[in-house]
């Protein structure tokens, strides 16, 4: 259990999930991990690691070999598709290179988790899609179609779908990858603002410790709108946590001083990047 974590709800559990495929290939093996509200998650690991296909367990858009998946305090392992759509509201996701929708508008995408999961009218959720791309600073988008923006807007407009809905879970999968060190700094800028702002619990899947070490780190603060250091003493730090996959295992948990700390040559790589960049 995390260090004060007994005055919070268990957001998500995973517990002992295997997943292999044709029964042979192990792609997860024994994953287990909780995260409770307001905490921050940040999950390394290299390519083919296993990291998405743990996000893709958590929301049921694969369904484990065994184990249980527990997502607000019910277990959701054996749900089946509509009771899934019943609770993916309640669950934000920025997927890889933003998983746009290619032939909607930079509106209608954004406005997809509100027009299919609820019954606010067009006039109702036109105001809050301009809301959600003032925040990632896209308002002039609208009418635009995703193949008009470049990758670091799509990201950004992907970022302004998944926190549309206000959900209780985050999930940012490689919100990074593929982008210039400076678009992809305004990138985790806009999800540590999010994450202050919302008060939300936030998972960030990543190649590059530099994701992670910004959240570990760095606090969005709404009255100079700049990012700042975060105090030693500031809760948030206890409350963002580091794992390591490798070969489908979670093979280091921890801060990130710990993870600094670590002599396992693979989890070394992650926190040796501080030095390479």
């Amino acid at each position: 259990m995390t260090p004060g974590s007994t005055d919070r709800a268990c957001v998500l559990r995973l517990e002992k999930i295997r997943l292999s495929f044709n029964g042979v290939d192990s792609v997860l093996e024994d994953i287990s991990l909780e995260m409770w509200t307001g905490e921050t998650l940040i999950v390394l690991g290299a390519a083919g690691a296993g990291k998405t296909v743990m996000v893709k367990v958590a929301l049921g858009l694969l369904k484990p070999t065994s184990g249980r998946i527990y997502l607000f305090g019910q277990d959701v392992t054996d749900f089946d598709e509509q009771q899934w759509f019943q609770i993916r509201p309640r669950i934000g996701m920025l997927f890889q290179e933003g998983g746009l929708f290619d032939s909607l508008t930079i509106e209608e995408n954004v406005a997809y988790p509100l027009v299919n999961r609820s019954s606010l009218t067009p006039d109702q959720v036109r105001p809050q899609v301009e809301e959600a791309l003032r925040f990632v600073e896209l308002g002039h988008t609208m009418t635009k179609f995703p193949s008009e923006l470049s990758g670091g807007m799509r990201r950004r407009v992907g970022i302004a779908r998944a926190g549309i809905a206000d959900p209780d879970l985050l999930l940012y999968d490689s919100p990074t990858a593929g982008l210039d060190p400076i678009t992809a700094n305004n990138i985790m800028s806009l999800i540590i603002q999010e994450r202050e702002l919302r008060n939300a619990t936030s998972a960030i899947i990543s190649h590059r410790f530099q994701d992670g070490h910004m959240m570990a780190n760095f606090r969005y603060n709404p009255e100079s709108k700049r990012l700042e250091k975060m105090p030693e003493d500031s809760p948030m730090r206890a409350r963002t946590r580091f794992l390591v996959m490798h070969g489908g295992r979670i093979v280091f948990e921890g801060s990130e001083r710990e993870l600094d700390q670590s002599r396992d040559p693979y989890v070394a790589k992650f926190s040796m990047q501080r030095s390479i960049h």
